[in-house]
């Protein structure tokens, strides 16, 4: 059984923002290619597409997920990346330090997403990334919705409309249901499914 509030690693470079992980492989690994079809690739379409000046990430991982968020924002964005592991930011700091990325680009804040999240600027964001399996994905996107701009984008790894979660009967599995039943009955929001690596669920704020 899944503990409560228990979250998982996915390819996208997201590492665990709770206090109990458990491992996931998904065989998503990108190219470091400007063309390809990973998630990471997805992650940076995305930033692209929304000209993102500010991009908010739950779980910094290794920093590998931020790279490629950074390539797709606008010269001038921010990226701001939430993890609740010291150690992942300290390595992901060192990752973009040696990327060439300018401290100014990037803030990467310790704790935990759900008591950070509320303290951001509302309509203050152009993409919320979420590249971590969690029970906590129904406020994830309440959250997170609640920062974007209109036409923003909030994706979560992992997640698929009308998939079969592999978790039967687990927290996480009522989490997924939860997310997708709160995307589905919500008509200001405008969902896709990705059927990139692990999955991935982007949802427009109208």
């Amino acid at each position: 059984m899944i503990p409560e509030r228990s979250v998982a690693r996915y390819s996208t470079g997201g590492q665990a923002v709770g206090e109990r992980t458990r491992a996931r492989p998904v065989g998503d690994g990108p190219l470091d290619s400007p063309v390809g079809a990973s998630s990471l690739h997805v992650l940076r379409f995305l930033a692209a597409a929304l000209r993102a000046r500010a991009v908010v990430e739950i779980g910094t991982g290794s920093g590998e997920s931020a790279r490629w968020l950074l390539r797709g924002m606008l010269p001038e964005g921010v990226l701001t990346s939430i993890d609740a592991d010291p150690a992942n930011q300290r390595i992901a700091r060192a990752a973009l330090r040696e990327e060439g990325v300018a401290p100014t680009r990037t803030r990467l804040i310790t704790g935990c997403a759900v008591e950070m999240l509320p303290r951001f600027t509302e309509g203050g964001y152009d993409l919320v990334s979420v590249g971590v399996a969690s029970t906590d994905y129904p406020a994830y996107l309440e959250l997170g919705a609640r920062l974007l701009r209109p036409g923003g984008v909030i994706v979560f790894a992992g997640v698929q409309l009308g998939g079969d979660p592999d978790d039967s009967g687990g927290a996480l599995t009522a989490a997924i249901r939860d997310l997708v039943k709160a995307v589905q009955d919500d008509e200001g929001l405008i969902p896709v499914t990705l059927p990139t690596g692990p999955g991935l669920l982007a949802v427009a704020k109208g």
